[in-house]
Formats: structure tokens, sequence, C-alpha cells
């Protein structure tokens, strides 16, 4: 890692690494300002984007277990907004769009859309086959129409879903996987069946009992000299809300203050999808909890058979994880289902997840193992949370 930051293919990154509930690992490499020149520090602040949707998981089935909602429930019956969604019938038509603030029932007309068999499930959402899709990652008609509506800067997640229920789905709910802005939905429920918002029930259920005191969505002022410098690939061209041309050069630039705005002064909707602000120390508790069954130092989050509902493989046969073999997708968490088809060093059972930055957990509970590597580099173009996943294993001979 350290030859790495040496050769510039990072900046500076942290990793962390529990096994049997003791860390055993904790190491920073590089700087976490060049510009500045500050050191990364084992306390230095990150923006964990993705890693965010595991937390947001947790806090929704916090309301589960309180019998606020079941899995199988309709999307609509809690979030109104999101009714009798349609299906755009050939999403990769550029000419398939809908007018902006239109109602997708009365944008038919003119758009080739369809009512689906059935609507989105809270369990669509937290296993990515709801049908949304995300804007920035595709180049599809919907995607576009999710731009063009500025979905992912807006205010508040009353108006993102607001916006969201305008526009057609990609999919038929149910019918394949694929990523998408269903964990900002999944948000905007905690938000009504808490009657909180989910900043603040994620502060008081999740964050204050596990000791997560630098977890957050904004950035408090005394804790921005630990915030790290966001990078971006030399030439790349970014925004706000994350869209890019990528560059295929590895020589990293001080990336678009743009992107950091919303952790600074806000004014964009408290994202479950992407949106939180953590450390490494942080992000282990809060895995440490996943491992040990919901509870962590004497604080019961979630109950074990919770915890082994959201980690077990709820997609069957459909392909997930960008068309990863071996793979498949539990609640809010990637899950191994076979190590061989994957090609790389793990176990059955592993869930985990990553963050557009270049962040990545897993949790492995047949080794007892929790390994956290954080970087800042956007949109990240390296193989770094691999080769540390691969270190890690290679370390273990009993």
């Amino acid at each position: 890692m350290r030859a790495q930051v040496d050769a510039g293919v990072m900046v500076g990154g942290m990793g962390m690494i529990s096994r049997n509930g003791k860390l055993v690992y904790s190491e920073t490499w590089g700087m976490q300002d060049r510009e500045k020149a500050l050191p990364m520090r084992d306390d230095s602040i990150f923006r964990i984007y993705s890693m965010t949707k595991p937390i947001t998981g947790v806090a929704l089935m916090i309301l589960y277990e309180e019998g606020k909602f079941l899995l199988n429930d309709p999307v609509a019956k809690y979030i109104p907004e999101l009714s009798d969604l349609v299906v755009a019938t050939n999403p990769s038509d550029g000419n398939n769009g809908a007018t902006q603030g239109a109602r997708p029932a009365q944008v038919s007309a003119t758009t080739d859309t369809h009512t689906p068999p059935r609507q989105p499930t809270v369990r669509d959402l937290m296993r990515h086959t709801a049908g949304f899709t995300y804007g920035i990652f595709g180049d599809t008609a919907v995607d576009k129409l999710y731009l063009e509506a500025d979905l992912l800067v807006q205010e508040n997640l009353k108006n993102f879903v607001t916006v969201l229920g305008t526009l057609p789905l990609q999919y038929d709910p149910g019918s394949r996987w694929h990523y998408s802005v269903s964990v900002d939905v999944q948000g905007r429920l905690v938000e009504v069946l808490s009657g909180m918002s989910l900043g603040d029930f994620m502060q008081q259920r999740i964050f204050e009992p596990l000791g997560m005191n630098d977890t957050s969505f904004m950035i408090a002022s005394d804790k921005l000299d630990r915030l790290t410098q966001l990078y971006a690939p030399e030439g790349t061209s970014a925004t706000r809300d994350i869209v890019w041309e990528r560059n295929t050069s590895l020589s990293l630039e001080v990336a678009d203050p743009d992107i950091s705005r919303r952790y600074l002064t806000g004014g964009i909707f408290e994202s479950g999808g992407g949106g939180l602000l953590s450390t490494a120390q942080d992000y282990m508790r809060f895995c440490l909890m996943l491992l040990n069954g919901g509870e962590f130092d004497g604080q019961r989050i979630l109950s074990p058979k919770t915890i082994d509902l959201m980690t077990l493989n709820h997609t069957g046969s459909l392909p997930t994880s960008f068309g990863r073999p071996g793979v498949g997708f539990g609640l809010d968490f990637a899950v191994v289902l076979d190590v061989g088809e994957i090609g790389e060093t793990g176990s059955v059972g592993e869930y985990n997840w990553g963050g557009a930055a270049g962040t990545r957990f897993w949790v492995d509970p047949q080794e007892s193992l929790i390994g956290i590597f954080m970087v800042q580099s956007i949109p990240h173009q390296t193989q770094l949370g691999a080769q540390f996943k691969q270190l890690t294993y290679q370390a273990i001979i009993d």
C-alpha cells in the first residue's frame, strides 16, 4: 500500500481488520490532504458513499422489528407518491422519455410505457429489484430523465420521492436486479414510519448506541480538520451528483469541490444510498454489531434472526452485483454464494459492499473476520480494495 502511494495510485488510505472480535490490524498510508501536507490519521473522516446503504438497511429493519411494516408490503402503502408506477417499455430507446413533473399515466400517450404485473415492495427496495435506476451509472432514456429532473439533488427526501413518482420505472418490479436509488427511497420510508428525519433516526437508534461519534450526513465545524481531501483521475469531469466522464489516467488531482458541498453546507436530501461521512473506526463498530448478531458493547440494535435474514440471498437466480457470477444480494448487502465462481479468496456467506470513492468492507462469519478499506478518489479506478482483501486472507494461517 505504501508502494501504491509512492506510485501515485492513491494519495492516502487506511486499512482495518478485526478477527474473533479483536482489532488485529490498523494502518494508515500517505496523506489525508496532499495539498495541505496533512498525513492520513486513524480518525480521518471519509465520504463512504454507498457504504451508507447497509446502515440505512439496519435503520429500516429496526422499524421492521417494531412491526411497522412487512417486507412484502407495497412501497406505495407508506409512500403514496410512488403509487401506480408505470414502466418504460423500451428503456434503452433514446426517444423513450417523459415530461418532467408529469405523472407517468399522463405521459403514456406520448411515451411507450406499460403497467407492470405488480408494484414494487419494500423487499424490492432492499434487494434492488424495484425497477428503479440511478441516472448516473447508465445511459438509458430513463437514466436521462433522472438527470433532467435533478432527482439526486432535491432538497429533501419528500421532494425526492415526489419527483421519482413522476418518472417511469426502467424494469418490471422483481424481474431483474438493477442497482438504483431504491435505498434513498428506503430513507424516506424510515422518515415516514418513524416520524423523524433519517439523520435523526440513525443518530438516536444506531450511531449513539454504537459510539459511532464521527458518522453523519454533514461535517461538524470542529471536525473539518479531519475530513479527507477528495481526488479524481486527472482530466475527469464531475458534478455534485457524481456524473462523470471516465478518464483512464491514474494521476490524481483534487476533485471538483462541488461534489463535497452537500457534506459542508447541506441543501441536498440526506441520502440513505450514499450520503454519510464516517471513519474506519466507526464503521468497524457497525460491522462488529453485524457479526455479533445485532449487538455490540452491550447495545442491541437488531436480533440475530434479523441479521440472518438480511444476509441471506434474496434474489434467487437473478444475476446481481453488476453481473459478477457467484454473488447474490441480501437486504442491502452483496452476499457470496460461490467463492469458486467469483475467483477471489473468501468464504461462502460473506456479505459486503463498497463506495464510489473506493471504500470497501466485508464481513466473513466463517472466519469471524471484518475488513475495512478507506480511500478517496472518484470515480475510483483501481483494484486497491481487492488487493487489500487478498493481502488480508493470505495472512491467515490458523
